[in-house]
């Protein structure tokens, strides 16, 4: 049997290549006959899994990361029907059945039959109903025939794998929190956080047609990266509060449409950029929205934080002007994006040049190896997206 090496969580700030079974199509001890076996050709480090590796989670040392997955298919379940041995697919980080209520509603981050714990799965993530990640050279990937995305021709995906490797996860979730925010034609949108999903939403915003994008962070290389495609941009660390600086911009203090692509370790703003302050963001965009207006929140919440700040953080409960909301009749949406609602779509954007979207979020391609010292570089506040290539297909 072929070997597998994997990146594991092993306790808080450390990550390590592990060796790992190699995938088998079972679930427990029944054949997974609707499964395949994927060569993995790119898988990504995600700001969701720098939570955990933070110790900010209640993830169990051992699990292999990794939730972001493009691959090829090296074997197939003698159930899938669609999806043929040798075919580049796109692996949404949502686990779905297909079958259930909400898979049927297209509701797929949600699946009511993927996790035993609460609906919704995903690949190497905490809470997530324990499936194996995809930070590693092989990985097996249940009810291949509903979940998997194809790639039409295997050597314009590997061209462009750069760009399809971002379907997997933050160019749908950045396009989402958008699509729920309601930017459209002539929109004037704040973006919270520079990272991977916020250079993704703004780069969706612009795909939606809005007039401007603003992108707020305290990272000047990460706000230097979003000058590089059209947005204004905001230094939450300086004094100015948010609405100030917002009017400077657009001659106003306020914006049609926010984003939260931060989540729950956010900072304060200003003087107070250095403490964490979870509720910051969602309530400084509730500040700043009009009235009528709404806010996406793609940026991940948790209902278990053991190093937040204060008793109520580690269950979830944060300080939030709901009343403002309230007041200024907000909508707001939040929770996993169901990436197979957009995949397909941004996958023809990407396939007929209407979106740069690796050069938008800065891909930068390094081996499972240095997989290591990518997280650490990642955490420290770089301007990339790290893609991990297992096996030097991309790099070749």
């Amino acid at each position: 049997m072929p070997s597998n090496r994997g990146l594991a969580y092993v306790k808080p700030g450390v990550v390590e290549v592990q060796n790992i079974d190699y995938p088998k199509l079972a679930l427990g001890k029944r054949a997974c006959h609707h499964g395949v076996i994927l060569k993995i050709i790119s898988t990504n480090i995600c700001g969701s899994d720098q939570h955990m590796v933070r110790g900010r989670t209640t993830a169990p040392a051992g699990l292999i990361l990794g939730h972001e997955i493009t691959g090829e298919v090296i074997e197939a379940g003698r159930d899938v029907e669609f999806i043929s041995v040798g075919d580049i697919v796109s692996v949404p980080f949502n686990i779905a059945c297909g079958r259930c209520r909400n898979c049927k509603a297209g509701m797929t981050g949600i699946c009511e039959n993927v996790n035993p714990a609460r609906p919704g799965a995903a690949y190497g993530y905490v809470d997530m109903g324990g499936w194996v990640g995809g930070q590693a050279e092989y990985v097996m990937v249940p009810y291949a025939d509903f979940n998997l995305l194809k790639f039409p021709d295997k050597d314009q995906a590997m061209e462009k794998i750069r760009d399809l490797t971002l379907l997997s996860d933050i160019f749908p979730t950045g396009y989402h929190g958008a699509v729920t925010a309601g930017v459209g034609p002539g929109s004037v949108v704040y973006i919270a956080g520079a990272g991977p999903v916020g250079l993704a939403c703004a780069a969706s915003c612009h795909l939606l047609g809005a007039a401007v994008v603003i992108v707020g962070d305290m990272i000047p290389e990460r706000l230097a990266q979003a000058r590089t495609f059209g947005c204004e941009t905001i230094d939450l660390t300086q004094d100015a509060t948010l609405a100030e600086a917002i009017e400077q911009i657009v001659g106003e203090p306020e914006v049609d449409v926010a984003v939260d692509c931060v989540g729950f370790e956010a900072h304060g703003h200003g003087c107070d950029h250095s403490k964490e302050q979870p509720a910051t963001v969602l309530n400084s965009i509730m500040d700043v929205t009009r009235a009528g207006g709404a806010l996406g929140i793609p940026g991940l919440y948790v209902t278990g934080d053991p190093g937040a700040t204060d008793e109520a953080a580690k269950i979830g409960m944060l300080g939030i002007r709901i009343g403002l909301g309230w007041a200024k009749s907000h909508q707001l949406n939040m929770g996993q994006c169901p990436v197979m609602k957009y995949h397909r779509q941004l996958m023809n954007c990407i396939l007929y040049d209407k979106v740069q979207i690796a050069k938008a979020t800065n891909v930068t391609l390094i081996s499972l190896d240095d997989a290591v010292q990518g997280y650490k570089d990642f955490d420290g506040g770089a301007a990339k997206k790290f893609v991990i290539d297992p096996h030097g297909m991309i790099a070749a």
